[in-house]
């Protein structure tokens, strides 16, 4: 009678060990992540949180700019591929500024005089906000920097990129958005 009940044990174990590891590897799935939606094809709803602004002029939202394409770069003064993507930035900004849209820098969880340190030595020209307490990186789910969202005149998010951006990047996900508005 013991022989038989081990192998049953055994087997009952096994197969709760692996209705475990299913339950889990499902728990950790996220349908609901921006990352998942765009790959789908979806464009979801960019949330808007009022930050003050670097250069001291009051504050500043997303939801100033609906109507008109805008790229909001997450970045921080101590990033090194913030600093190489600066330039890319600038020039997307030019872009950007001739249709009416433009590019928000959002400085995560940095000084004021570090991040102003930075937009100087970058010759940085678009506005920067400051999101000393994460409430707009966190809507945006951002994980690391820098981080780059495309949004369009409906205020949908259309595009990301969790690492620094590139000029092929821009030319897929912003070309097509400012084509539209011809």
């Amino acid at each position: 009678m013991r022989r038989i009940a081990v192998p049953g044990l055994v087997a009952a174990l096994a197969v709760a060990l692996v209705a475990l590891l299913i339950f889990g590897v499902l728990q950790t799935t996220d349908d609901s992540s921006l990352d998942q939606a765009i790959a789908r094809g979806e464009k979801p709803a960019a949330q808007s949180v009022t930050l003050n602004r670097l250069d001291g002029g009051g504050t500043d939202a997303l939801a100033n700019h609906r109507g008109r394409v805008v790229v909001v770069n997450f970045f921080a003064s101590w990033c090194p591929p913030c600093e190489e993507e600066a330039p890319l930035l600038n020039r997307v900004q030019r872009q950007l500024e001739a249709r009416g849209g433009t590019v928000i820098g959002v400085a995560v969880d940095d000084a004021r005089g570090d991040t102003q340190r930075f937009v100087d030595d970058h010759g940085v020209r678009f506005p920067v906000l400051r999101d000393v307490d994460r409430s707009f990186s966190k809507s945006f789910e951002v994980k690391g920097l820098p981080e780059t969202f495309v949004i369009d005149e409906q205020g949908r998010i259309t595009a990301l990129q969790r690492q620094q951006i590139t000029q092929r990047w821009v030319d897929d996900h912003l070309a097509p958005l400012l084509a539209e508005q011809q």
